[in-house]
């Protein structure tokens, strides 16, 4: 999934449904997510933080942030991009995220905020 790009600042979304993380019964889901992020811009930059908020389909939601991502504040220079994994326990087999990165231009440390919109994720058997 493609998302907005703001400030030249493309971000790719895909979820997966990961079975042997999960324990069903007890009403652990376990979601994968594989992000992009595509610095379309002549500038390079560095990601400095995240904000999640992760909403299971029962309605509750929790909030997430913090430096970085996976541990790390990728530079990504003009024209490049950067991936990484990363995973959420729902208590339902269908929910949603949404969020933010705060970046910095490095040439002129001026600081932006790149919107990151809603993306679901969904047990593979419920859209059969």
């Amino acid at each position: 999934m493609s998302l907005p790009i703001t400030q030249k600042i493309n971000v790719y979304v895909k979820t997966s449904f990961s079975e042997l993380q999960s324990n069903v019964e007890l009403n652990e889901y376990f979601f994968t997510y594989h992000v992009i992020i595509e610095n379309l811009s002549n500038e390079t930059v560095q990601l400095l933080s995240r904000k999640w908020q992760i909403t299971d389909s029962n309605g509750e939601n929790r909030f997430v942030e913090g430096e970085g991502v996976v541990g790390e504040q990728p530079v990504i220079e003009a024209d490049q991009q950067y991936e990484y994994y990363s995973g959420c326990l729902l208590k339902t087999g269908f929910g949603k995220m949404r969020g933010s990165y705060v970046f910095l231009r490095v040439d002129d440390n001026y600081r932006f905020e790149v919107e990151i919109p809603e993306f679901h994720m969904i047990l593979p058997w419920v859209l059969n």
